[in-house]
């Protein structure tokens, strides 16, 4: 017999992002509680206020990740959410997401959820190519490629483009 596709949890990673509200990232903090039951391993925020970058992430549930302090760092009209569960990767602190990367054309936060299926031959083509890895999520992957593709082409939406194809 075969099993209906609502009859158990299936959980995968919860993603959530507001742009042009305040307190963007306070409103993230709620969707990814709303989105707890997706991912309880980690759990992480990146917002931006002016062009830059802040986060907060670790692991555990929303609930211990986040406090009024570490909230309290946290600004801007546009923020972005990830709650995880590992299907991918190790456990650790270091493939909660969003990831954030740094680069000569501008700073990057991404949140992915789901796996890519040619995610092993494309992290080898990286890696002998001179790629260095920090995590073993396939979202640094993503993040590597979109990073590559951000030197070839105008903009970002671009990059992303190319990088989908593959």
């Amino acid at each position: 017999m075969n099993e209906l596709p609502f009859d158990s949890l299936h959980e995968e990673c919860g993603v959530f992002g507001v742009f042009g509200v305040d307190d963007a990232p306070g409103i993230v903090y709620y969707g990814l509680h709303a989105l707890q039951h997706r991912g309880q391993e980690a759990c992480g925020i990146v917002s931006a206020e002016e062009g830059r970058l802040a986060s907060v992430k670790g692991e555990g549930l929303v609930t211990e990740v986040f406090n009024g302090d570490n909230l309290s760092t946290l600004h801007g009209r546009m923020a972005i959410g990830h709650c995880r569960y590992g299907t991918t990767g190790t456990q650790s602190r270091g493939n909660a997401q969003p990831l954030l990367v740094n680069h000569l054309k501008g700073a990057l936060a991404l949140c992915h959820n789901g796996n890519l299926v040619n995610a092993r031959e494309l992290r080898e083509e990286l890696e002998l190519g001179g790629a260095i890895f920090h995590t073993t999520s396939d979202t640094e992957v993503i993040a590597y490629i979109i990073t590559q593709e951000r030197l070839r082409c105008d903009s970002i939406e671009q990059a992303v483009l190319r990088t989908m194809e593959r």
